[in-house]
């Protein structure tokens, strides 16, 4: 076991890694901490080609202790795919996208719920309860069902209609509310103080080991480029566990000595219609006040206020990153452009990436020869109305 405690970034304060942790008492999310030195002396990165193509290659940097608790659908080691002919179009002819549409479920997400849920049933949980704009309640309640754990998962009424289906196939405890994610967070955290402790609250950043699957994207990056870092990784944020999970990847593989200086430059990517980290990242402030009237095609960044905000805005200003906001309509005509151009059909929140690494590119920030690493972080298929087919015209 590598694992060693949970830690609060905010306060320091260290917490037993064997006990079931929501947030410090201060209010921030907790971290893992693992014994990187140890895992240095027992693993090299060239052991990990031997290993199966999932996350759990990782396992030694992961804080499951029984791997009889693991809980797999296969999860991870999604393929980075040059894209040269877009990338040419828009001046970034070394510009390569993570394809995690190709993970179960659909999205990136289950990464989170397969770390996640395994930890949880390690440590004795029989019920989650989560918030979530769709793709994150999908994941938790299908890995819920595969590890024998109940869920009841909570979002907005106008959540993609295919992620309401996905939890009612898994046999999750579907709730919906008329409002935000940030309406579905207040529900859930009645429901869990009223549950007397039998109800375990999973949501973002709420529980420290969401945030271990998704940094397995950031080790992932690194060994698919032959243990090379990319200049830039352009990732769409709304609660930000990816970004903060990537950035801790980065850091860990620095202090175990696999990767050097200078790390890559992190950009977070917002829409127009909510933007509190990029608002804030602007104004120089480590906090980001709450977005009012939240509205996206990207569904999946419409989070107005989230938790992890101080990690989001560390990470950017700690990997001399920036924070980029974008319309829905160019994020929508890149989508189009890039699906011509390359035969992929990007979720909105991985076309809402292009567009702001187009922009980047333009104003000089990207600079010429450098490697762009874009996150699609799920199936375009699961969002048809991206792809407008009204106009085609009708043959007899």
């Amino acid at each position: 076991m590598y694992l060693t405690h949970l830690e609060c970034p905010r306060c320091g304060k260290a917490y037993p890694a064997t006990e079931l942790r929501n947030l410090c008492g201060c209010g921030s999310p907790l971290l893992a901490r693992y014994d990187l030195a140890a895992v240095a002396d027992a693993v090299t990165p060239e052991r990990f080609t031997l290993r199966p193509a999932d996350l759990w290659r990782y396992r030694e940097l992961l804080p499951v202790v029984d791997q009889r608790h693991v809980t797999t659908l296969g999860e991870g080691w999604t393929p980075l795919l040059r894209v040269p002919t877009y990338g040419a179009r828009i001046g970034i002819p070394d510009l390569i996208v993570k394809d995690e549409g190709l993970t179960p479920t659909g999205s990136f997400k289950a990464r989170g719920a397969a770390v996640g849920v395994s930890r949880a049933r390690e440590l004795g949980v029989e019920r989650i309860a989560m918030p979530t704009n769709g793709n994150a309640g999908a994941a938790w309640a299908t890995y819920a069902a595969r590890a024998g754990i109940g869920s009841t998962i909570v979002m907005p009424l106008d959540a993609p209609a295919i992620c309401r289906r996905e939890v009612l196939a898994a046999g999750g405890d579907l709730r919906l509310v008329d409002g935000l994610i940030s309406d579905a967070g207040r529900y859930v955290a009645a429901l869990v103080a009223a549950s007397g402790g039998a109800v375990f609250d999973a949501g973002t950043l709420r529980e420290p080991y969401r945030l271990e699957g998704k940094k397995t994207m950031g080790y992932e990056i690194v060994e698919q480029l032959g243990w090379q870092v990319p200049d830039v990784i352009v990732y769409p944020t709304g609660g930000g566990v990816g970004l903060i999970g990537i950035h801790k990847a980065m850091r860990e593989l620095r202090e175990l000595g696999w990767i050097e200086e200078p790390l890559p430059r992190l950009v977070a990517v917002q829409s127009t219609g909510c933007a509190p980290i990029v608002r804030a990242f602007a104004a120089g402030e480590d906090r980001a006040r709450p977005w009012e009237d939240a509205r996206t095609i990207a569904y999946g960044i419409t989070v107005p206020s989230p938790v992890g905000d101080e990690l989001i805005l560390d990470a950017l200003r700690a990997s001399a990153g920036t924070a980029v906001a974008v319309d829905d309509a160019e994020l929508l005509g890149d989508l189009r452009d890039f699906g011509a151009d390359e035969g992929l059909l990007l979720c909105p929140e991985g076309a809402a990436c292009l567009t702001a690494a187009r922009h980047l590119r333009e104003g000089g920030w990207i600079r010429a020869g450098e490697r762009v690493v874009v996150l699609n972080t799920g199936a375009g298929l699961k969002y048809p109305e991206t792809v407008d087919v009204s106009a085609v015209p009708v043959v007899a």
